[in-house]
């Protein structure tokens, strides 16, 4: 089998199909972010995050096991599971402190500038709303900076 590794495909959403693709697995965090299209991805990704019923043993997926899926807001893309658009910003807010702000700032730019200009549809939790204020105006405004 070849390598698993996003060097070894076209584009992030041709690698995340290969080797999640059928499987009970949930794309997350900065994956769910590119199979959204919602951000381009790291050039050389060597890595998938996940949700899992169990560990797995692809050294180049992250797993995060859960023991239900039920809490987790998903949708279906092909044979793709991936967390809802709302999810995925509400699981980097939760973890603010230790993710690189990029791929969140680019993807809720990018969100905005496809939702007429808004975040009425987005869903922030309450407990990440003061993080999600933190941001809001860098995310609007990114690539008025870059």
């Amino acid at each position: 089998m070849a390598e698993l590794t996003g060097n070894n495909y076209q584009t992030a959403i041709d690698w995340h199909r290969a080797v999640v693709g059928g499987q009970d697995l949930i794309l997350r965090r900065v994956s769910a972010l590119e199979y959204l299209q919602l951000f381009c991805g790291y050039a050389n990704g060597n890595h998938i995050e996940v949700y899992a019923k169990q560990q797995g043993s692809i050294d180049t997926i992250q797993y995060h096991v859960v023991d239900t899926f039920d809490n987790i807001d998903h949708v279906r893309i092909g044979n793709v599971l991936c967390t809802s658009i709302s999810q995925t910003v509400n699981d980097l807010l939760s973890d603010i402190d230790n993710i690189d702000e990029q791929p969140l700032v680019e993807g809720l730019n990018c969100y905005f500038h496809t939702h007429n200009k808004n975040f009425d549809s987005l869903y922030i939790k309450p407990e990440n709303r003061e993080r999600f204020d933190r941001i809001r105006d860098w995310a609007i405004e990114y690539y008025d900076e870059v």
